[in-house]
């Protein structure tokens, strides 16, 4: 068996065992080095060298934590969704109450978007934006793992297809890039404007997940409890009373009654956090502008700023810590030399069937994607690979490009270490009450990889 398949398959098993992530991935990391012939301390040096790759993302988390929890501390969240239920007639069974679901899941998605193409901010809108609205998710009933379905959708069906914001870096710069320079020799050469094209079918069947996993999958009520945003699980029965006492009282009203210019710091805030970040692009520096606005408002103590700063920084600890060890891990795969044997190997498996090929190289692909855990760092990985494959098996260009850009975005959305499902997790998992792997992982793997994997495969046999 390949290490790369092996180490996945080792991760998977452990994670859906319930399994810490962490500690999976790092034991798939150790098994895979191992398996292909490294050295132990090889192994580690590849980990630790990867580590790095993922710090600056679980440190801007972090800071985007303490900004959510500071907002969260002013109530004007909670007074926001506290007016939609009185609004709505939430606390009923109002008729209104399925529109009103929709028009939220509606607004997350819009958000999502946005978040690729429009104000290029990628994930760090969701600990901000999503946790002070789980109150108002706990009152429409509404199932979390379609919201982790619609997030997930909206943060990485847009860049596949839409060519501005982080889609012009990951369609015209890397995609079209890469496999330019891998097909120049071979006389390949393909349009900018021929990339969209080449993945409307593959993000079409993104589409059709996304509306069985809102429409049929998760449509069914879901009843959570209202507690406050904590770092982790409460474990004592007094603990957990306080936590849902407080979370009840930040519904029922604001903690306190701000005045007109602490709104008006509130909002500031907010645009500035986004502005800081597209100027600096760094999503440390925004969050902490946005931190440092709330502290001198007032609309909490001065003394309580380390407080509030330590309890975002503890809620995001699980997912900045998933975000280093997958950088690790994946430094180790790469360090493994087997990935270029495992297509190599696929390929003598296919003989010359088409059809069969097309189907093994999104296969592979999609391994390939769930070990490093971004389809941005995987597409220069297979594309030299890919490119003279899909060439030999006749595939056209339009072809050629569905089958690399699906097969290095299909572990996007069904990764345990992949920005796109951490995400939502991190939003959602705010309140203890969203499991990453059963939450988040499964229903978008089910709902997004599989049709990728089908339609990436019809639009490699019909283009």
């Amino acid at each position: 068996m390949n290490a790369v398949v092996l180490a996945i398959l080792i991760m998977v098993t452990l994670s859906l065992a319930r399994v810490s992530v962490v500690f999976a991935l790092i034991v798939a990391a150790l098994v895979g080095g191992l398996y292909a012939g490294m050295p132990l301390d090889g192994i580690l040096e590849a980990f630790n060298g990867g580590l790095g790759n993922g710090a600056t993302v679980a440190i801007s988390y972090a800071v985007l934590g303490a900004f959510a929890v500071a907002l969260s501390r002013s109530g004007i969240t909670q007074g926001l969704a506290r007016r939609a239920v009185e609004r709505f007639h939430l606390e009923g069974v109002g008729a209104g109450r399925r529109k009103v679901t929709l028009g939220l899941l509606g607004c997350l998605l819009l958000a999502a978007i946005s978040s690729q193409n429009l104000i290029p901010v990628h994930i760090a809108f969701i600990p901000i934006l999503v946790p002070p609205l789980l109150v108002l998710m706990n009152r429409l009933r509404l199932d979390r793992r379609a919201v982790a379905c619609v997030i997930t959708f909206g943060i990485t069906a847009p860049y596949m297809l839409l060519p501005v914001g982080f889609g012009a870096i990951f369609l015209n710069d890397i995609l079209l890039g890469n496999l330019n320079a891998s097909g120049a020799d071979l006389g390949l050469h393909i349009e900018a404007a021929q990339v969209p094209l080449a993945m409307a079918i593959p993000i079409g069947g993104m589409a059709l997940g996304l509306l069985v996993a809102v429409f049929f999958s998760y449509r069914r009520p879901r009843d959570y409890q209202d507690r406050a945003l904590v770092g982790q699980n409460p474990e004592s029965a007094q603990v957990q009373a306080q936590a849902q006492a407080r979370a009840q009282d930040q519904f029922e009203g604001a903690r306190q009654r701000l005045e007109p210019w602490q709104k008006l710091v509130l909002a500031l805030a907010l645009v500035g956090t986004v502005v800081v970040q597209l100027l600096t692009e760094s999503m440390v520096l925004g969050g902490l502008f946005g931190f440092a606005l709330l502290s001198a408002s007032g609309v909490f103590r001065w003394r309580e700023q380390d407080d509030v700063f330590t309890e975002g920084m503890r809620m995001m600890a699980q997912v900045g810590f998933i975000m280093i060890a997958a950088a690790g891990f994946a430094g180790v795969m790469q360090a493994t030399g087997s990935v270029d044997s495992l297509v190599t190997s696929s390929a003598a498996m296919i003989g010359d069937h088409k059809g069969l090929a097309a189907l093994i190289m999104l296969i592979v692909g999609l391994f390939i994607t769930m070990g490093i855990g971004s389809s941005f760092s995987t597409i220069p990985i297979i594309a030299s690979l890919y490119v003279p494959l899909a060439l030999s098996f006749g595939f056209s260009p339009l072809a050629t490009v569905a089958l690399v850009g699906t097969a290095a975005a299909l572990g996007d959305a069904g990764s345990p270490a992949s920005d796109s499902t951490l995400g939502p997790t991190a939003g959602l998992n705010a309140d203890g009450q969203h499991d990453h792997i059963w939450d988040s992982v499964v229903p978008t793997f089910l709902h997004y990889n599989v049709p990728l994997l089908a339609f990436g495969w019809i639009a490699a046999m019909v283009l």
